[in-house]
């Protein structure tokens, strides 16, 4: 005789939820929205106007021409050929000041990267700085021995913060020396100007002038290249690092040496202000250097005010001025 079994039940009975599952659904709020990206509504109205003004003017100068045929054919076609030579040199610019603003921009990144490496000391992350700075330097002939150095240790350096330095001591130190050139020359011939200037309106356009005149070259020195619009970016950063260092005021320990040293008895006023203007624009020169530099100060010497200025001190310690187009040799950077 066979014993007779009962059959297995054919419905499954509901497997419960797993416990980690059922946190998970509770945790997690049912109200929640992803946040997209805002609106630029400033972008879009500042691009809807600047549509609206090139509308008006092409409308402005289609009817121009179309009068000038009215009158005769040879105004007329004089007007089109001047209204084609305008349009391509406003394509020229607008399109050199996209590639200064991208160049910037690029200048900017790789300093980023270059700050990143030497906190992480991670090599992919120096090695793509490294590269970019290769190849924003690419275009000058004063650094070729440097690069070829510079790639040829490239993929043999296995730290990323060694590998920003060594590209740091190759490619910047004669870029340095030059920026200290420049701004020592600008800090001394805004403290002869203003020496001399009977008036301060002509004091405050000479050291406007030469203000975006240094910060100018010494973008162009470090491979940047600004147009108008370039100079007014550069120009901001450049305030917004000197608030963020202290402003305009002369650090370093140069006026205490200054007050101790009695300058004030030993000068005239107007010439105690020249010293002091060309104090601020070599002031002004180095927050310039920090922001158009490709690659931060970490292995190099950051050069100081009283380093760039120190002639200047010494030239109104002795109570006479120093010709614009002399360059001291105390005051030369090396």
């Amino acid at each position: 005789m066979r014993e007779t079994r009962r059959p297995f039940a054919s419905v499954v009975p509901p497997v419960a939820a797993a416990p980690a599952t059922v946190a998970a659904e509770q945790d997690t709020p049912r109200d929640v929205v992803v946040a997209g990206r805002q609106v630029p509504w400033g972008m879009l109205f500042w691009g809807a106007a600047g549509g609206l003004v090139l509308l008006g003017l092409g409308l402005s100068v289609i009817d121009l021409v179309s009068d000038l045929y009215g009158h005769s054919g040879w105004l007329g076609t004089l007007g089109f050929v001047l209204a084609a030579v305008a349009s391509v040199a406003l394509t020229v610019i607008a399109g050199r000041e996209a590639a200064g603003l991208l160049r910037l921009k690029a200048i900017d990144q790789v300093r980023d990267q270059a700050i990143a490496a030497i906190e992480t000391d991670d090599r992919a992350t120096g090695r793509a700085a490294v590269t970019e700075l290769l190849a924003v330097t690419r275009q000058m002939p004063s650094l070729a021995r440097a690069r070829v150095r510079v790639q040829f240790h490239l993929s043999e350096i296995i730290d990323g913060r060694d590998l920003v330095h060594l590209s740091e001591r190759e490619l910047m130190t004669s870029l340095d020396e030059e920026a200290s050139r420049l701004i020592t020359n600008a800090a001394k011939r805004v403290s002869v100007v203003t020496a001399v200037s009977p008036r301060a309106a002509i004091d405050m356009l000479f050291v406007l002038v030469t203000a975006l005149g240094l910060v100018r070259k010494l973008a162009l020195l470090y491979g940047g290249r600004p147009g108008a619009l370039g100079l007014v970016r550069l120009m901001r950063h450049v305030i917004a690092h000197l608030a963020v260092t202290g402003g305009l005021s002369v650090g370093d320990g140069v006026v205490q040496q200054m007050i101790g040293q009695g300058l004030a008895a030993k000068v005239s006023a107007k010439l105690g202000e020249g010293v002091l203007n060309g104090l601020l624009t070599a002031r002004l020169g180095l927050a310039a250097m920090d922001v158009t530099r490709p690659l931060p100060f970490s292995a190099l010497k950051r050069p100081t005010l009283q380093d760039l200025a120190g002639g200047l001190l010494r030239t109104a310690d002795r109570g006479d001025t120093v010709p614009a187009g002399a360059t001291p040799r105390a005051a030369t950077a090396e």
